[in-house]
């Protein structure tokens, strides 16, 4: 039975009190339009909030000697707002189900206004260095847009609909780490590093433009509401850290990665700001638009499958990274560089396709069937979501700590990479070995087993998660 939308008015917005995406005659007549719009629109907000979590891999490009700070300076100062936005994911999730998609989307947008304005205020010669890091920490708002968005998309489509979703709606908001970036090559290219603040004249407008469209067009669904014992089932199950490690290689390479390229391209190679402007864009750029691509290719061939072959193609990008640091190649340092970041894109994609499909695996091997498995799934894809995405954040903090201390030490990235490396095999061996070494049983969780859960458990296949 299809089950009916309707839209009321209530706690401050837009409301659909029913939705069933599962139902594919409901699917078909009203609920893929409307999560269409919803995803348009929550894809511009997001582009919007990756592009001011991104603002300081830009600002530190206009830092000349005048400021002050020290390479290894600026690699802390990138690194501040990963983990402020990391830690912010957790929050962000569950504040969908307590203010509604649409509402929260509308608040967090606007957020979005404090650390643009404070960059504004603060960004010339003189400002102390502690001033720097509290506006960078301040970004980390941005951040936090992503957990809110992808849970709230993540309710609106089907099963077989969330790679393609997710991968659009994380892929669309990616592609604001290299617009701005591209923004601040216009401004450097043009009025020169002396006018930072042009980059934040672009942005404020844009904010409140994205707040009010967030408004006019988005809906909240009442069915989503915050689940106490999704969140702790979710962080006791194994497959909730399990898929962190792995998101940190994919999620925390591209953002670690963004946010460090122009640092290490004026380190590494001797570029000028205007040099490295001029090709920090590209390996974002290119990243964020094949995450889609990944999320598509899980759909049709299973996102571990897709996860394994990524993590050692990472390897070898890597590899060629090495080499060419070694060599002091630009050129190869340059493709090698990259693909690694297309890769780690493609990666994004393919990931956060696995988690809706490994808890519906674990479902059905609890002997859940239709709507109910459906349902179970979602609880506890949408809950562990916002954990995976702060661990996987987190990751390029690490990025950004392993470069300034790289650089500190051994006045080269090569050994930051290395550690990488290392790090990609681990992701291999940890795909492989849970997900696709013949159908495996659900790792315990960190709690032990579920006693209260009244199921038996068999073993769940993820051959095709």
């Amino acid at each position: 039975m299809t089950a009916p939308t309707t839209t009321a008015a209530r706690k401050g917005g837009r409301w659909i009190e029913q939705w069933d995406p599962e139902d594919e005659t409901f699917w078909r007549e009203k609920g893929e339009r409307i999560a269409t719009r919803n995803l348009a629109f929550s894809i511009l907000s997001e582009h919007i909030g990756f592009s001011i979590w991104s603002l300081w891999s830009v600002m530190v490009l206009f830092m000349g000697p005048e400021y002050g700070v020290d390479p290894a300076g600026k690699f802390f100062l990138v690194a501040m707002p990963t983990l402020v936005g990391g830690i912010l994911r957790v929050p962000y999730t569950f504040a969908v189900a307590a203010f509604g998609g649409r509402n929260w989307t509308i608040i967090s947008a606007g957020m979005l206004l404090v650390p643009a304005v404070v960059a504004a205020v603060v960004m010339e010669p003189g400002t102390s260095y502690t001033t720097f890091m509290v506006a960078a920490a301040l970004t980390g708002v941005g951040g936090g847009n992503f957990a809110s968005s992808m849970t709230n998309i993540n309710s609106f489509y089907p099963l077989r609909k969330k790679g393609w979703a997710l991968g659009l709606n994380a892929g669309g908001g990616n592609v604001g780490v290299p617009v701005i970036q591209l923004i601040g090559l216009l401004v450097i290219g043009t009025a020169g590093a002396a006018q930072p603040r042009l980059v934040l004249a672009v942005y404020l407008p844009l904010i409140v433009v994205a707040a009010a469209l967030s408004a006019l067009f988005m809906d909240n669904l009442a069915p989503v509401r915050n689940d106490g014992g999704a969140a702790k089932e979710a962080a006791r199950d194994a497959h909730t850290w399990i898929m962190s490690v792995l998101y940190i290689g994919t999620f925390g390479s591209f953002i670690g990665y963004s946010f460090a390229f122009g640092l290490v391209l004026q380190n590494q190679f001797d570029r000028t700001p205007l040099q490295a402007a001029s090709l920090t864009f590209i390996g974002p750029l290119l990243g964020s638009l094949i995450r889609p691509v990944g999320g598509r290719l899980a759909d049709t061939h299973g996102g571990a499958k897709i996860t394994l072959w990524n993590f050692a193609a990472m390897a070898a990008a890597t590899l060629v990274v090495v080499y060419a640091s070694a060599q002091k190649s630009l050129s190869v340092f340059l493709v090698g560089f990259i693909a690694l970041f297309v890769l780690s894109g493609l990666g994004n994609g393919s990931t956060f396709k696995m988690i809706p499909g490994i808890f519906q695996a674990k479902a059905v091997a609890r002997g859940l069937t239709g709507e109910e498995a459906a349902s179970y799934g979602r609880r506890l894809s949408g809950a562990s979501m916002g954990l995976i995405g702060a661990v996987g954040a987190l990751g390029g903090l690490g990025i950004n700590l392993a470069f300034r201390e790289s650089f500190l030490n051994a006045h080269s990235g090569t050994p930051a990479f290395v550690s990488f490396l290392g790090f990609y095999a681990v992701c291999s061996a940890i795909t492989w070995a849970v997900y696709l070494r013949g159908a495996r049983p659900a790792p315990a969780s960190a709690a032990g087993p579920d006693t209260h859960d009244p199921h038996s458990e068999r073993q769940p296949a993820y051959a095709d998660v």
